[in-house]
């Protein structure tokens, strides 16, 4: 169902409800204490809807939910709101809804509230003024909590929904909808599950790179339990949701205070890009005050410019600005006590001429002690955020200085892997299969050993023996190479061979290799009878005294499937707490951020005698075991632990597989991954050409086919003349959410330059999707573009797509003929008579058919 009719329900102009019952004669009587400048019918029961034309929102109680439902079928309506109800109504009602085509908030659901139009259709008495945030709650007393909060501040809203069970609409809806509204500045998120985990991320994915996205979701007390891995302990559900906040580039904020310094924050300023401060203040001790908060707060002294004194207002306006002007300043703070014998007002005002004569990308930030509301009027008409206390407003810094990371991330363009070198994923499936087949939980140590050489992370070679005298003889061969060995159990019944004593570390010599067999044979029969002993693993020592200890691996979280950890390994990876968790599918660039938020990431580089470590070895591992959690969802968790990593590389010394037997309880990433299986060979004359679906790293090759395309195909292209590709532009077109957008690019091969590349991208209910295609210039009228029109038409029949349409100019020939060609309908554009409309209805196997090509796995 389409973002309009969302917009219906959420928006409406007209409301109608059926009294009688508590729930719904509360919101009957919120609605009516408002200037709702819409139209309100209140109605004895369902029957009446029959003589009534159609409304956009139908407010009914859980008891009379089918019945309105029905009655309301084929009319024209938009949506119901269920205030009542359990999640036991739940299932039932969202099938009453779809089979009515309308949406569904609730059951259980506190109401909504669209304050532009004077709408306040909950169950909180209070006048919720209109403003730029958007608050999208699943729990009923939070909302209330927050929207009460509100109102006590002045704070306005564009909107609010509570979604209560969200048996229909959902958060990833509303994200969609107050994504798109422009009179949304930023969306407040109070969640306490996410059920639709790739629904959720690909929406919150969209939404937070037009917007900032707050989320409050209370951290869950999760007791310890028995797991089989470091990483399983590692991933809690709490773990798993702060990946996919991060992940999504949403700013995940610990209470009601924080969340609306946030909101405060970001609403009125953009993100300050390095994070340095420079503060200015009419007294040395409340510079300090700040300066010190900033430090406490984890600001480091590169963070923080010498504070500015000044004494009038006249210094506050030169101070600021000639700070702001400076290149190593992103951000200024200015704070202000009641002293004579300037005003405090007229401080204000001069920090306010500061701000609008400042560049943009700086924000302003303020406190002014006992100001009242006379300058929190001036300061909120120049959109400077002010705060009560220098505590509040360095949290406002770091809320700033966090989605600047957060957008970075999501914008950064990864280094190229090697595409040649890519894991051999049939071999890894049967291998795993191979196991699981045999009633196993299990890979074996040299089943573990060939997965993690399949997917090229290094390791040490190993040799399993079945006794003390075969581990002597096999350990024979790095004696004579003078290289020490370890010595471990090999048993299906222990997780962690160190806890057992099933471990010994630089063995010299055959007998020593014995001995130690003996006696972690002697301790096992004592600490775990019951456990069997297959054998010994014989591994070369490590011999790296300036490596770092790591770990990494991942394990499966319900709701969002595979979890990667990565932090400081060693047998208390978890009780040393210096872990960070991501979600896969992972490229450079994200393997590097998720080094980088662990603490361990600071002494691996480079300190005293001790060299840095190959840290793009380090993400090489990660990005690999992020190819195993996409690739292999017969994989329940897997460790890594330790990585020995140093100045030449890093290399797994041990590992551990556990399975998962159960196809019912596999998981998929919540992120769709990159599918390498849509690459194909086209040859076309003497020209060959690799089309792939195109990637984050491709920026480059995109930037430099852009440098080829003429100025006139530009503008055919974009409706407007281009001169300039900024990376924010180019970011744009190559970082895609494979669950609602693709992109082909062809890349010439020989020369392997880019040839030219086509893009579809689906509206949220992925019901129909609009294309757009551009070749370089010098390759027009071979036949290329309408190779990649017939390959985007196979992906949108694939993704059970019902409609593909465009814009084309009306100048276009070429490209009007084509579609022509292709079976599109051409229509005019209402609204730009230099416009054609093109669509292709693919609902009824519309189109030509597809190109002759051969495929290959990714």
């Amino acid at each position: 169902m389409t973002l309009a009719l969302l917009r219906r329900v959420l928006e409406p102009m007209t409301v109608t409800a059926i009294a009688g019952t508590p729930e719904t004669d509360v919101l009957v009587a919120q609605i009516r204490a408002e200037p709702y400048r819409g139209a309100l019918t209140v109605l004895p029961d369902a029957r009446a809807l029959a003589s009534m034309p159609p409304s956009d929102l139908l407010i009914a109680p859980a008891a009379l939910a089918e019945q309105v439902l029905a009655a309301a079928a084929g009319r024209g309506c938009a949506g119901l709101l269920v205030p009542d109800g359990s999640a036991a109504d739940a299932e039932r009602l969202r099938k009453a809804a779809r089979a009515a085509g309308l949406r569904l908030i609730g059951p259980s659901s506190l109401g909504l509230a669209a304050p532009r139009l004077g709408l306040n259709a909950t169950a909180v008495p209070v006048h919720l003024a209109a403003g730029s945030l958007a608050l999208i709650a699943q729990s009923n007393s939070v909302a209330a909590g927050i929207l009460a909060w509100a109102a006590g501040r002045g704070i306005g809203f564009a909107g609010a929904v509570v979604l209560g069970e969200g048996a229909d609409v959902d958060i990833a809806d509303c994200l969609d909808h107050f994504g798109a509204d422009p009179a949304t500045r930023t969306i407040l998120l109070a969640i306490d599950d996410v059920t639709d985990a790739a629904r959720f991320l690909s929406s919150a994915r969209a939404a937070a790179r037009l917007k900032p996205v707050l989320v409050l979701r209370p951290p869950r007390h999760e007791p310890p339990w028995p797991a089989l891995t470091h990483s399983a302990l590692i991933v809690t559900s709490d773990a798993a949701h702060d990946a996919a906040f991060h992940r999504a580039g949403l700013l995940r904020v610990s209470d009601l205070d924080e969340l609306f310094a946030a909101a405060e924050t970001l609403g009125r300023a953009r993100a300050a890009d390095a994070g340095r401060l420079a503060i200015v203040s009419n007294g040395e001790g409340l510079a300090a005050l700040a300066a010190a908060r900033l430090r406490q707060a984890g600001g480091v002294d590169r963070q923080l410019r010498e504070p500015v004194i000044v004494r009038t207002a006249q210094g506050y306006r030169e101070a600021v600005t000639r700070l702001l002007s400076e290149r190593d300043v992103d951000a200024a703070l200015a704070l202000n006590a009641p002293l004579a014998p300037d005003d405090s007002a007229d401080c204000a005002r001069a920090l306010a001429e500061a701000r609008s004569a400042a560049p943009a990308s700086k924000p302003v930030l303020a406190v002014w002690v006992g100001g009242g509301e006379e300058v929190a009027g001036i300061f909120a008409a120049a959109g400077i955020p002010s705060f009560a206390t220098e505590q509040d407003a360095i949290l406002g810094f770091q809320h700033l200085t966090r989605h600047a990371r957060l957008l970075k991330e999501l914008m950064a363009t990864p280094p190229v892997l090697d595409e040649d070198d890519q894991p051999d994923t049939e071999a890894a499936t049967a291998l795993v299969e191979r196991a699981i087949g045999q009633g196993r939980t299990w890979l074996e140590p040299d089943e573990v050993a060939q997965l993690l050489a399949l997917f090229r992370i290094p390791t040490l070679g190993l040799v399993i023996a079945a006794d003390a005298a075969a581990a002597a003889e096999a350990a024979r061969a790095q004696f004579a190479a003078r290289r020490t060995v370890a010595l471990k159990i090999v048993s299906p019944d222990i997780a962690h061979k160190s806890d057992v004593g099933g471990v010994e570390l630089d063995l010299a010599n055959e007998e020593a290799v014995r001995e130690a067999a003996g006696r972690m044979a002697e301790r096992l029969r004592e600490q775990r009878p019951e456990a069997r002993l297959t054998g010994f693993m014989v591994q070369p020592m490590a011999h790296r005294a300036k490596a770092r200890e790591l770990i990494a691996g991942f394990s499966v979280d319900p709701c969002f499937g595979p979890v990667i950890v990565f932090g400081r390994g060693g047998t208390a990876a978890e009780l040393i707490a210096d872990t960070h968790v991501a979600l896969p599918p992972l490229d450079l660039a994200s393997a590097e951020n998720l080094i980088a938020r662990t603490r361990v990431s600071r002494i691996l580089a480079a300190y005293r005698d001790v060299p840095a470590a190959d840290r793009r070895a380090i993400a090489a591992v990660l990005v690999a075991l992020g190819n195993i959690a996409s690739a292999l969802p017969q994989i329940r968790a897997m460790d890594l632990n330790p990585i020995l990593a140093d100045a030449n590389g890093a290399v797994a010394v041990d590992a551990r597989v556990v399975l998962e037997p159960d196809p019912a309880r596999r998981r998929r990433p919540a992120i769709r991954p990159y599918p390498g299986n849509w690459t194909s060979q086209l040859a076309l004359g003497e020209r060959r050409f690799l089309i792939r679906p195109m990637k984050p790293e491709d920026e480059v090759l995109i930037g430099a086919m852009l440098a080829r395309v003429t100025a006139e195909d530009l503008r055919l292209r974009f409706f407007a003349p281009l001169k300039s590709f900024s990376h924010a532009f180019l970011a744009r077109l190559t970082q895609l959410d494979y669950a609602r957008e693709i992109a082909f690019i062809a890349i010439e091969e020989g020369c392997g330059d880019a040839a030219g590349a086509v893009r579809l991208h689906a509206d949220p209910g992925h019901v129909e999707a609009e294309y757009a295609i551009l070749l370089r210039s010098d390759l027009k009228g071979i036949g290329l573009g309408r190779a990649l029109m017939e390959l985007i038409i196979d992906w949108a029949k694939a993704e059970a797509l019902q409609r593909v349409h465009s814009q084309v100019l009306a100048e276009n020939g070429p490209m009007l003929a084509l579609c022509r060609d292709l079976g599109f309908e051409i229509t005019l554009d209402p609204d730009d008579m230099s416009i054609r409309c093109v669509a292709l209805d693919l609902s009824a196997g519309g189109g030509k058919g597809p190109a002759k090509r051969r495929r290959r796995r990714g």
